[in-house]
């Protein structure tokens, strides 16, 4: 399988799907748009075609017939590929970025349900890349290329879009917060309405995540919280702070929603002298975990992250939900609403079971950093 781009649009062919660029989309769409006529042309084409085998191609309706098939040529290849209708359409929105190997992971679900992309599925993706303001557009487009499920990743903001968008196309979400409180379900037993999915509770270990943190650097006075203020998540600050003075703590809190943002933040942390950094759970800063975890060994500053991820690109510590589970439970949960299942039958399914605790010794090393054996003890994964 080929590599996937990381800031790509991707849409459906026959056998698979293909890769467009961003400013292709609209051209994609009108042609979808046109489409939407087909039937209606290929009707007056009939009549018209009728009338000249009665009647001959005599000069005022030769000029109609040409004028007739120059009306639709974006209908003609929709209609002669409508075959790959007959394969159901799950329609990928995420806030973040499609990881390959993530998708993969989704794939396994799939193919568990008995679905395999390009033979009796085909997958039509969306990524905002963690600008949270295209989501609704992307969540509105997809609903109007007619998907039969419409699955969402990056947390639950993607799944707030999807949800306005739609109240009929069922939807499948991977969540970071809590799902009950954020509206998008009734209740995890019974989800109600369109909707259901997998609660990873992100979110809920931000506190979990600053205590280990604390206990890596025991000695920090003041420890910075990185947060999105493009996506405010005011009660979780608000019990990170709470939290931190249980500790006797100092919290700096520091905001970033772009590059530039982001060297401005650490730049920040480093002349407040803060010991340590937790790294609030954000769809634009795993996109942005390469740079993250760079900046925090080009600032020397021991940083908590919320997905192993960040560890396998050189991060210290991370304390999360398995991301890898948590796609292929979702290609589950897709297989199960593609085969007729409703998606108000299928409770909202929980990680809880699944976080797991990781730790590079490698990146301790270059801090300077001796990992406590009470850690060491507890993690699920140590990379040598």
């Amino acid at each position: 399988m080929s590599a996937l781009p990381s800031k790509a649009d991707i849409v459906p062919r026959r056998g698979g799907v293909r890769f467009v660029p961003e400013a292709d989309i609209s051209r994609t769409w009108r042609e979808g748009t046109v489409a939407l006529a087909c039937r209606n042309s290929v009707s007056i084409l009939r009549t018209e075609l009728g009338s000249f085998v009665r009647h001959g191609f005599e000069p005022m309706r030769r000029r109609a017939f040409i004028s007739l098939l120059g009306s639709t040529p974006a209908a003609w290849p929709l209609a002669t590929s409508g075959q790959q209708r007959n394969m159901p359409v799950i329609g990928y929105l995420t806030a973040s970025s499609v990881v390959p190997a993530l998708l993969d992971d989704f794939r396994k679900g799939l193919a568990e349900q008995g679905y395999v992309e390009g033979r009796n599925v085909t997958i039509e993706f969306r990524a905002a890349e963690g600008k949270y303001d295209r989501l609704p557009a992307m969540a509105a487009e997809l609903v109007a290329r007619r998907v039969d499920v419409l699955v969402t990743g990056g947390g639950n903001a993607a799944a707030q879009a999807a949800k306005a968008a739609t109240g009929i196309v069922p939807i499948v979400f991977l969540g970071g917060g809590d799902p009950v409180a954020g509206r998008l379900v009734d209740s995890l037993a019974r989800p109600g309405a369109n909707i259901t999915g997998v609660a990873q509770l992100v979110t809920a270990g931000e506190i979990k995540r600053l205590q280990l943190l604390h206990e890596f650097v025991p000695n920090a006075s003041t420890i910075a919280f990185l947060h999105n203020p493009n996506y405010r998540q005011d009660d979780v600050a608000k019990n990170v702070e709470e939290a931190a003075r249980s500790l006797g703590v100092k919290l700096i809190m520091v905001g970033a929603s772009n590059e530039h943002d982001l060297l401005d933040a650490f730049a920040t942390v480093s002349r407040e002298r803060a010991g340590g950094l937790l790294t609030n759970a954000d769809a634009y800063f795993f996109v942005q975990r390469d740079l993250i975890v760079a900046l925090s060994a080009r600032h020397r500053l021991p940083t908590m992250y919320f997905f192993r991820e960040f560890v396998l690109v050189g991060g210290l510590v991370s304390y999360g939900t398995n991301l890898a589970d948590a796609y292929r439970q979702l290609g589950i949960y897709a297989g199960k609403v593609l085969g007729g299942t409703k998606p108000a039958d299928l409770p909202v399914t929980q990680q809880s079971e699944k976080i797991e605790l990781v730790i590079n010794m490698k990146t301790a090393k270059t801090l300077g950093l001796a990992v406590p054996p009470s850690l060491l003890a507890r993690a699920d994964e140590v990379i040598e």
